[in-house]
């Protein structure tokens, strides 16, 4: 089990990166990536931390852990400015907190994000056409998560990213012990939102394959 979007206390999430981790371990789950929320307020102190904390728990042995960002509500025409930002900090995972229908992320982040560098589209909410073809032909990964409220348009975005090829990943969005759902709760999720197994299978392959390439 992969999950490549977590959160700790360095943004809205409940633990420590240290019982993040274990958590997560006692799950199930062999790699994770640490995602905190950042804006320009505050991503040149989270991600430093992060990686520290990263290294610490990896070198444990028990789970690998990625240091990475969530950039969160942030004006479309500054995402890919804090992307960059996010890469030349270290962060080894890029996500951006897509259009999801519960929350009032600004009209255009999809689109911004899409031409930026990153590597995941988080809950993207009610995704187009046209952002869908742009995330199967930059390489970006879409998000299907099992978190309560953004998993609503799962369905949607397993459509779009069927009928454009574009790349799925699997994640939690974890904040708590609770959300660290374990394989078959994953699997289902998945399966409600009419992906098959051999989709859900290529899932975890491409979270694995991005890991790989860090």
């Amino acid at each position: 089990m992969i999950d490549l979007h977590t959160h700790s206390i360095f943004s809205d999430g409940e633990l420590v990166p240290a019982e993040l981790a274990q958590r997560a371990f006692a799950a199930g789950y062999e790699i994770i990536a640490i995602t905190d929320h950042v804006d320009h307020s505050n991503i040149d102190f989270v991600v430093p931390r992060i990686i520290k904390v990263c290294s610490k728990i990896t070198q444990a042995g028990k789970i690998k852990a990625f240091p990475g960002v969530e950039i969160t509500h942030v004006a479309p025409s500054q995402i890919a400015a804090l992307a960059d930002e996010a890469r030349k900090l270290g962060a080894k995972i890029v996500v951006v907190h897509g259009e999801t229908i519960v929350e009032p992320v600004p009209e255009g982040t999809n689109l911004a994000a899409l031409k930026s560098d990153i590597d995941i589209l988080a809950h993207p909410g009610l995704l187009t056409e046209k952002e869908a073809r742009l995330a199967a032909d930059r390489g970006i990964c879409l998000e299907i998560t099992t978190r309560r409220g953004h998993s609503f348009c799962n369905g949607h975005v397993a459509q779009m990213a069927r009928k454009f090829k574009a790349k799925l990943v699997l994640n939690n969005d974890a904040h708590s012990p609770a959300d660290f759902v374990g394989a078959e709760k994953a699997k289902s999720v998945a399966l409600g939102a009419g992906l098959n197994a051999k989709e859900i299978a290529a899932m975890v392959e491409n979270s694995r394959r991005m890991v790989k390439k860090l």
